[in-house]
């Protein structure tokens, strides 16, 4: 008989992953799906990025690399936050793991005792609260509502601070609704943050690059230069840099953070891939002007479906301002019958519905912690957006 970690039996299997299974399955049987429920661009990475690594690897650095990062990617990293973000951190305060996932496992891992609580604000990326549960400790979902942009409201978060809370996770551009904070709602949240000295602040930055309003991006150490000390700001190159497959995520924090992390790489993991911090090294250094032609790309694709989806009475979609989803409000197709005869009770029957009958695959709102939506992935080409919003359209006019 297995015995299994009481944390682990806390944790699912990612819904994206699951819906992104289903729509391969129907693809193999030769039907054709568009598939919006995978995170990740449909760029190849950049030439320079991948001969980066192929010199690398020519080059023989094939062995084991340092715990932290090899010093050439940490410089890089250090150069990165203080040209784009304008935070100065030294060497030993910076360290890559494999993918910005890795980053925050290790910050839970290395903090969190049984019962320690993390605020996540919801709609979120579905991993933070299931990474804290496998780690012991408790996530503490607080809701962020559409009328609200779903913005986190300072005073949403002091009602749920508790002694016990250790964390606050601020994931912007936001998955899975685009929502970006400005540097006026992030120094309000630092505000309440300043009074409780038992929690520090993670930002998971991973969508940084992508944003299309004429707000600017602010990650929290540099609009609240006072809690630096307890902020650990995250980044990588997978979405930005269309590098997902390399894996390369790192870290900003203080030192005494970064050498518990450490521990627990090196364990883990230890250091990651030769050749994939060789290309992030290019990525990071070289030049960036792609970096804006591929975010003009999703501002235009994401105006596409977000006019599209608009002309469909059972919906109502807010304006991402960043990352590359959309998060439609599906309420509106709830209680009604599609046109196969499937009731739709739920927002995952929707998503499920969806993909039965008109071979769009999306994921369901719940899986991140906020019902009565789907999220789609934008981040495909003009002509299948275009296609899965049509046969979304004749998905929602079947219903009665």
């Amino acid at each position: 008989m297995l015995h299994v970690n009481p944390n682990i039996s806390r944790i699912s299997v990612s819904a994206a992953s699951s819906m992104t299974a289903k729509a391969r399955e129907l693809a193999d049987k030769g039907i054709k799906v568009v598939s919006l429920s995978t995170g990740e661009p449909d760029f190849d990475t950049p030439q320079h990025i991948v001969d980066a690594a192929i010199r690398a690897a020519r080059g023989g650095d094939t062995h084991y690399p340092p715990l932290d990062g090899t010093r050439a990617l940490k410089e890089a990293v250090r150069r990165k936050f203080a040209r784009e973000n304008h935070v100065d951190y030294d060497l030993n305060e910076i360290m890559v793991g494999n993918g910005a996932k890795q980053i925050i496992f290790n910050a839970l891992m290395a903090t969190l005792a049984p019962g320690n609580e993390v605020i996540v604000p919801v709609p979120c990326y579905a991993s933070y609260a299931d990474m804290t549960r496998s780690v012991g400790g408790n996530p503490v979902l607080l809701s962020c509502g559409q009328n609200n942009g779903f913005r986190l409201r300072p005073e949403d978060l002091e009602g749920a601070i508790t002694p016990r809370t250790r964390w606050l996770i601020l994931n912007m551009p936001n998955n899975p609704t685009g929502t970006v904070y400005s540097r006026a709602d992030l120094e309000a949240i630092g505000e309440v943050v300043e009074r409780h000295p038992q929690m520090w602040v993670m930002t998971d930055d991973i969508y940084e690059h992508l944003t299309y309003s004429d707000t600017p991006f602010f990650t929290m150490a540099e609009a609240v230069p006072q809690l630096k000390d307890r902020v650990l700001t995250i980044n990588g190159c997978s979405k930005g840099y269309a590098m997902t497959g390399w894996r390369v995520g790192y870290c900003g924090g203080p030192k005494s953070l970064i050498d518990q992390m450490l521990k627990v790489q090196s364990q883990v993991s230890s250091g990651i891939c030769t050749m994939s911090q060789a290309a992030a090294v290019a990525a990071l250094n070289g030049p960036q002007d792609i970096v804006g032609t591929w975010r003009e790309i999703y501002r235009q694709r994401r105006d596409l479906v977000v006019s599209m989806l608009a002309k469909v009475p059972q919906l109502s979609c807010h304006r991402p301002d960043g990352a590359f989803y959309a998060f439609p409000n599906v309420a509106g197709c709830l209680g009604k019958t599609t046109a196969g005869g499937q009731k739709l009770q739920t927002d995952a029957d929707v998503s499920l519905a969806l993909l039965a009958e008109q071979h769009v695959s999306t994921v369901h709102g719940t899986a991140f912690g906020m019902s009565g939506y789907i999220r789609l992935s934008y981040a495909t080409d003009m002509e299948s957006l275009k296609t899965a919003c049509e046969r979304i359209q004749t998905f929602c006019a079947a219903l009665h």
